[in-house]
């Protein structure tokens, strides 16, 4: 396992911020852009928002730093002319006491931490150890796509009413080779979703969700598997994820050989 760098924690940042990135691209081009979306930068800070998704999911600024201080109040009134609150994620690389100073002014605390995690990936492809053989893997044809939405839903405890939305939304990154949607089986049925999005030389674990029936039988593990193996067939150099402090999929990952990268501090509004 490589020495964690200064470097690799940029990188293990960038992953995060260009997988969003290039998902709302392409959201955008969606119905002369229905969402709302809108993606602004300031230096080397990225302000993501979808004013019809208000939720902080979509809505928050990555790769904030000190030297976007000065850049604060412009980007606190680009959410705010849009009715949403904005959410800010500090690296603790990024971090500094002048940049949680100018946050409390602006009345933001934090109110989380969201860690995110890296595996070096070996240059043959790995044997799928540890995945239950009772899980069998997919990939999700354009064609046979609808799964998608329901799973997604069922494992997030989304209304059913949100399927057709969740199902679209994903279907025209689908369309993309960066990305990659896998579906497991258990039984023969449906049980979970793991999507991969791939960019030079960088996979990263996009999302996953299990149906609650299927919880702990392995589904997680075999998906987590199959999309490393699937990056280093496309010769990727490292795979990486991000997961609630502390949560099933922080310790799904590290099962699998990620290691944590760093911990993000989430500021919010008062």
């Amino acid at each position: 396992m490589s020495v964690l760098t200064k470097d690799l924690m940029k990188i293990v940042e960038q992953s995060e911020i260009e997988a969003l990135e290039d998902r709302l691209i392409r959201v955008k081009s969606m119905n002369d852009n229905a969402m709302g979306v809108e993606v602004k930068r300031f230096g080397n800070a990225v302000a993501f928002s979808v004013k019809n998704i208000p939720g902080p999911s979509f809505n928050t600024v990555k790769g904030i730093s000190r030297e976007n201080i000065d850049d604060l109040d412009e980007i606190v009134d680009f959410y705010t002319n849009k009715g949403i609150s904005a959410r800010f994620e500090v690296t603790p690389g990024n971090a500094s006491t002048d940049l949680f100073r100018k946050l409390s002014s602006l009345g933001y605390f934090q109110s989380g931490f969201h860690t995110a995690l890296y595996r070096p990936l070996p240059t043959e492809e790995p044997a799928l150890s540890g995945a239950d053989t009772a899980v069998k893997i997919e990939e999700i044809s354009l064609e046979n796509f609808d799964i998608f939405g329901e799973l997604y839903t069922r494992g997030f405890g989304m209304p059913a009413a949100f399927k057709d939305y969740v199902t679209a939304n994903n279907k025209v990154l689908g369309e993309s080779a960066n990305w990659n949607f896998y579906l497991a089986h258990v039984g023969g049925e449906p049980a979970g979703i793991g999507v991969l999005y791939v960019k030079n030389d960088v996979a990263t674990l996009a999302a996953s969700a299990t149906v609650p029936e299927f919880r702990n039988k392995g589904v997680q593990t075999a998906l987590i598997q199959k999309r490393m193996q699937r990056a280093v067939e496309g010769g990727c150099r490292y795979l990486v994820g991000q997961a609630t402090f502390g949560s099933v999929s922080q310790k799904n990952m590290e099962r699998a050989g990620l290691r944590v990268a760093y911990t993000n501090a989430v500021w919010e509004k008062l």
